[in-house]
Parts: C-alpha cells; sequence; structure tokens
C-alpha cells in the first residue's frame, strides 16, 4: 500500500517521537529515511533523561526505530527525492523507484549542510548558483548548466533540467560516478566557480575550464532545504520557519528537529517531534475529516 494518513521524512528523534504519537491517534504512518543520522555518529550521550550511565547515539537511535516499529509505525529505508503538492490537499513523495501518497507530511531530516567546499561558489549565490533545479531552471532556458553531486538526488535534478536547458553536464567533484548513461558525467576534483558579476565558467583541479552559465547543487541526499525551495517553505539561513504547532506557511506540512534551529540537542528534537505528532494529526482530524 502506498497511501498513508501522515508520511515523516527522517528517523531521527524527531522523526520517531512524531510517529510514535501518530500512531497513538489510530492514524496510519510511514517513516521514510536513508543515509545516516546525526545522533547516530555521538559516541555517547550523558545529558538526556532517563539514562544513569549515558548511551551511545547510535543505541539511542536503534532503540527508538524499535520502538516505533513495535506500535506498529511503517519503516522503508528509500531516499526521498521530491515531494510534491497534489489537488484535493494530497501529497505525493517520490523516491528512486516508488511514489507514495499522504495527507499531511512531518519534515525531520535534520539540518543537512549540502554546500560543497569549493571557491567562489558561495559568492555566486544567485548570481548563478541555485539550489532547486525546478524552482530556477526556466531562467536557464538554452543555457549551458552543472548539476554538482553524484547521487540520485543529483540525477533528478539534471531531468528536471534536461528539457529546458541547451545541455546539462553532472559534475561529481572527485567522487564516483552515478550508473547512468543519460547524462554526460565529469568526476574532475573543482578548484573554483568564476565569474564576473554572474557565474560564467567551472575550473577545475587540472587547470581546465568549461563555460556555464548555471550551476546547481545537488549533493548527497535531500534535505529539509530543498523540499522547503520546492514547496515554498518560508525559510531563514537554511532553518524553516514553523509556529508553535510545527506548522510551516504551507497548510498540511509540518517541520521539526534541528532542521528548525535552535538548541540542537536530543532532548529539543523529542519535543518538537512530539508536538508535530500531535499537531499532524489534530490537522487530519481538523480539517480532513479524520475520525
Amino acid at each position: 500500500m502506498n497511501k498513508y494518513d501522515i508520511i515523516i521524512v527522517g528517523a531521527g528523534p524527531a522523526g520517531i517521537s512524531a510517529s510514535i504519537y501518530i500512531r497513538r491517534s489510530n492514524l496510519n504512518v510511514l517513516v521514510l529515511y536513508s543515509g545516516t543520522s546525526e545522533l547516530e555518529r555521538a559516541h555517547k550521550i550523558e545529558n538526556y533523561y532517563g539514562f544513569e550511565n549515558g548511551i551511545t547515539g547510535k543505541e539511542l537511535y536503534n532503540k527508538g526505530i524499535v520502538q516505533a516499529k513495535n506500535l506498529g509505525v511503517s519503516f522503508l529505508e528509500k531516499e526521498v527525492l521530491s515531494i510534491e503538492i497534489e489537488e484535493d490537499s494530497v501529497f505525493q513523495v517520490k523516491t528512486s523507484k516508488e511514489s507514495f501518497k499522504s495527507r499531511a507530511i512531518i519534515i525531520a531530516t535534520g539540518n543537512k549542510k549540502l554546500r560543497p567546499n569549493i571557491k567562489g561558489l558561495e559568492n555566486f549565490e544567485g548570481k548563478g548558483v541555485s539550489y532547486c533545479a525546478i524552482c530556477d531552471a526556466f531562467f536557464y532556458k538554452n543555457k549551458n548548466v552543472a548539476v554538482i553531486g553524484n547521487g540520485n538526488f543529483a540525477l533528478h535534478e539534471a531531468s528536471d533540467l534536461v528539457n529546458i536547458v541547451n545541455n546539462v553536464k553532472i559534475l561529481t567533484n572527485g567522487e564516483e560516478a552515478p550508473n547512468t548513461d543519460k547524462f554526460e558525467i565529469d568526476t574532475r576534483i573543482i578548484k573554483q566557480v568564476k565569474g564576473d558579476k554572474k557565474v560564467s565558467s567551472i575550473e577545475f583541479e587540472d587547470g581546465k575550464l568549461i563555460e556555464v552559465e548555471g550551476i546547481f547543487i545537488a549533493q548527497g541526499i535531500a534535505g529539509g532545504g530543498d523540499f522547503a525551495k520546492k514547496l515554498g517553505i518560508i525559510s531563514n539561513n537554511d532553518k524553516l520557519i514553523v509556529n508553535e504547532n510545527m506548522e510551516t506557511n504551507v497548510k498540511g506540512i509540518f517541520a521539526c528537529g534541528d532542521l528548525t534551529g535552535g538548541l540542537l540537542q536530543v532532548s529539543k528534537a523529542v519535543y518538537e517531534g512530539a508536538k508535530a505528532g500531535i499537531q499532524a494529526a489534530n490537522y487530519l482530524k481538523s480539517n480532513i475529516g479524520y475520525h
């Protein structure tokens, strides 16, 4: 079954906390996740309630998932590439091979910083450097552009560009090339982005250049900031703006955890996840007619 009441993107403490409260509201919830959580990387956590001798981040992460599964929460380890709004307040969440639908979304991906460390890149943001292909593709109609990245997210962004721009290349910046024959791929390490008032070229470590008028960043996997740009969610300095009920400005979409800013602690993520889960459930019952 690919239809759920609520879909949560992210399986860290915020997403898991939300899923528990939603399931206890007798709603059907799916958690989609991929990659390594920041919590898993924590060697030892000694400032979280209830663990007198501390606990490793990986153990706490796994315990949360088991707890949610025991309550009947559905989990799928799949990379989310995009979230789209359909008619009748339905959301479609796309992965590389499947799509899932729900009436509400909770984004709990953590604050993934996807900007690669390339000289000049930050200087040209808004002047040829973009983080959203579907948002900005029209501005590069019939122009030559590059996508920086090497995973499914990069391929997805390139696919959104290919029928609008003149030419699109995927630059992996030294990473392994994705398995595709649809796009021209260059694996050389990037030295810097060059231009005057706007992007004009990319220089590689070998000293050679390619001329481009646009660069789209799609490094790693899509995070909350990427979804926000495409959905029209208001953000500030890579942080999603939410109200006291963890609601974004887009009806039916909630956000919680590190990507809302503030204290980057498990306790804060758990609280916001609980609030988002409760409010998302209330949203369905109040606005969609769930009982």
